[in-house]
């Protein structure tokens, strides 16, 4: 069964010769060969501020360069996320971005003295993620607590699952470890998971 899926690239430097930025192509190319439609968006190629109020999270215009990525992941029946790990979490402009599109209304809607109704039911996520250091240290002595927080007060809060993640370690490693994980992209790609 083909998807619609949308790759969300949240490396914040947009000169595009980072692993990340390999692992997407990757992913999208494989997708696209399998037959799913494939949109990209790339959060260090655009232009926002970042919200500062609460006031603007809940009621205030979303910057007309975001339009369009929003509108991607609305149309999208699965999303595709792929950010490195700063100091134990997503870079802040990746974080920025996410914080406009999660907004009121399009991932949540409030009701009154109830749990507000999570409007992305029935969308999934991969949560694609590299870091400097081993895995298992990120996961046991760290918690995970970076991705974790992601998925569980952003994408399940909004009604998104399942959830699978890919988390790739010592991502200074040789090619042929580089090679490997491209080729899990790849797969991952042509399965539209």
């Amino acid at each position: 069964m083909t998807k619609r899926i949308a790759i969300i690239q949240g490396h914040p430097d947009a000169a595009g010769h980072h692993l990340l930025n390999a692992m997407a192509e990757a992913y999208a190319e494989a997708a696209t060969s399998a037959g799913h439609e494939v949109r990209r968006i790339e959060a260090a190629k655009l232009d926002f501020t970042f919200l500062r109020t609460q006031s603007d999270f809940e009621t205030g215009e979303l910057p007309p360069s975001l339009v369009q990525p929003r509108d991607d992941m609305r149309w999208a029946e699965h999303w595709v996320f792929l950010f490195p790990l700063w100091h134990g979490t997503m870079p802040a402009l990746f974080k920025g971005f996410l914080e406009h599109i999660f907004r009121p209304g399009f991932t949540m809607e409030y009701r009154e003295k109830r749990f507000p109704k999570r409007l992305l039911a029935g969308r999934s996520a991969r949560v694609v993620v590299t870091m400097g250091m081993p895995v298992m240290l990120y996961r046991w002595y760290f918690g995970a607590f970076g991705v974790r927080s992601f998925e569980r007060s952003m994408l399940s809060f909004a009604g998104i699952k399942p959830v699978r993640e890919s988390l790739y370690g010592l991502t200074f490693a040789d090619d042929k470890k580089r090679a490997r994980w491209i080729e899990d992209m790849r797969r991952h790609g042509s399965q539209g998971d």
